[in-house]
């Protein structure tokens, strides 16, 4: 696994399911599982801003780029190659 992919892993598992990650899925939809509402998407772009060094722009706000690990981490991909 990725060092990304390990450390969003890591950061979802450890403030919102309370670390258990039985179940969760590099494909798991974050909220269609009930795993981060709106608040905590909030804290997931703080985190990915800050580990990461890019900046979220408000567009970008949208499933495709952060309900998944996959999806953030491709989404963060993206942002570095600029």
């Amino acid at each position: 696994m990725s060092d990304t992919k390990t450390k969003i892993r890591t950061f979802i598992v450890e403030n919102y399911l309370f670390g258990d990650d039985d179940g969760l899925e590099e494909t798991t939809s974050f909220l269609d599982e009930g795993i981060i509402d709106s608040t905590g998407i909030l804290e997931l772009i703080d985190f990915i801003s800050e580990e990461f060094s890019i900046e979220v722009e408000d567009e970008e706000l949208i499933p495709e780029n952060l309900d998944s690990i996959n999806n953030v981490t491709k989404f963060i991909a993206t942002k570095q190659e600029k």
